[in-house]
């Protein structure tokens, strides 16, 4: 923290260096996507591992050059200085002085009494500041929270077990410990492409809830394709999971800041977010560890076949679609919000 310091910067300014770190982001993920699938089919020897480490350590230090272009640029002449400045004209806001950001609670009341539409006080609430307690009495909390049981719980449940189905469907060490690693890159895609994506739909007018429920209806497929046990269905299945798992990741943040207000963003978040260990707990214990521990017939306890983890799957394909049926209620529930409120805040931007 205290090497921490506050700069002054234009909205250019910032996308411009953000677009270049999202950018590094991506590079990075394709990098080691390519290094460990040509790993995997090839072997590749200890120069080549060697080589790829050391370009891999250039690519993560490509963010300090972004850093110093970024430090360079803020240490040019501001307008402060310049002598064409007019004393009339009233000075630029001091560095780190708070600004209002369009579309507060005020603004959204005010948008809120003005429509000609009439919305019932549940509608009206959407969008102001709740407190936990406000926000757990609401219908769109519960369907939030039991819908991320849904769709987190059973991603994380899968990449908790997926070495164990590779392993039961005939996979070598090697394969899964790729699966283990392409998943990370997948998880990542889905929380970067997700929140770009419904950013720049939501100013399209699609509400942001539709991407969970899109998100939802594709985990159940991916789950669906884990449990048919077909040659090369881990790697297909773990890509379709993995960015639906990382895009729930994306998305339940920033809905739950539209809907509930930004003031007690960070405890209703994290309420919401205790969804991913209980539902966690309940598919991996409950679920795929009990079928599990019935299906095994060797000495060891362990299980090979598709017999081991079809059933489970399964069950948490319907348990996703169940999800995906409660994010459509949700996103049915706030979408004259979205677009009522939400629209013209991010217009206002």
């Amino acid at each position: 923290m205290p090497l921490v310091k506050i700069y002054g910067t234009t909205t250019v300014d910032d996308k411009k260096h953000l677009n270049g770190f999202s950018s590094s982001a991506l590079v990075v993920a394709a990098y080691l996507m390519v290094v460990i699938i040509l790993d995997n089919v090839f072997t590749l020897p200890s120069w080549a591992r060697i080589i790829t480490f050391m370009f891999l350590l250039l690519l993560l230090a490509s963010p300090f050059g972004i850093a110093a272009k970024a430090h360079k640029d803020s240490e040019r002449p501001s307008i402060e200085t310049s002598p064409l400045m007019d004393d009339s004209e009233p000075m630029p806001t001091k560095y780190g002085e708070y600004h209002e950001i369009p579309g507060e609670p005020d603004r959204v009341k005010e948008v809120a009494s003005s429509s000609n539409e009439n919305l019932s006080n549940d509608h009206l609430e959407d969008g102001i500041d709740m407190n936990l307690s406000r926000a757990m009495l609401s219908v769109n909390f519960w369907l939030l929270f039991v819908a991320m049981i849904c769709g987190m719980g059973s991603g994380l449940a899968t990449i908790n077990n997926i070495s164990q189905i590779g392993q039961s469907l005939g996979y070598s060490t090697i394969e899964r410990s790729s699966l283990v690693a392409l998943w990370s890159i997948w998880n990542f895609l889905g929380r970067f492409g997700a929140g770009f994506l419904s950013d720049i739909m939501l100013h399209k007018g699609w509400a942001r809830p539709l991407f969970m429920v899109i998100t939802l209806a594709a985990l159940t497929f991916g789950h669906l394709i884990v449990a048919s046990g077909f040659p090369g269905n881990l790697y297909i299945g773990s890509v379709m999971v993995g960015i639906c798992y990382g895009s729930q990741w994306s998305l339940m943040p920033t809905i739950t800041s539209e809907i509930f207000g930004v003031r007690h963003m960070g405890t209703i978040f994290n309420t919401i977010a205790i969804a991913s260990p209980i539902g966690s707990y309940i598919f991996s214990v409950r679920i795929i560890g009990y079928i599990y521990d019935k299906m095994a017939t060797s000495e060891d306890n362990s299980c090979y076949g598709t017999q081991c983890f079809m059933l489970s799957f399964f069950i948490m394909a319907a348990v996703a679609f169940l999800g995906f049926l409660i994010a459509f209620a949700l996103f049915l529930r706030t979408r004259r919000f979205y677009r009522q409120i939400v629209l013209l805040r991010s217009r206002h931007s």
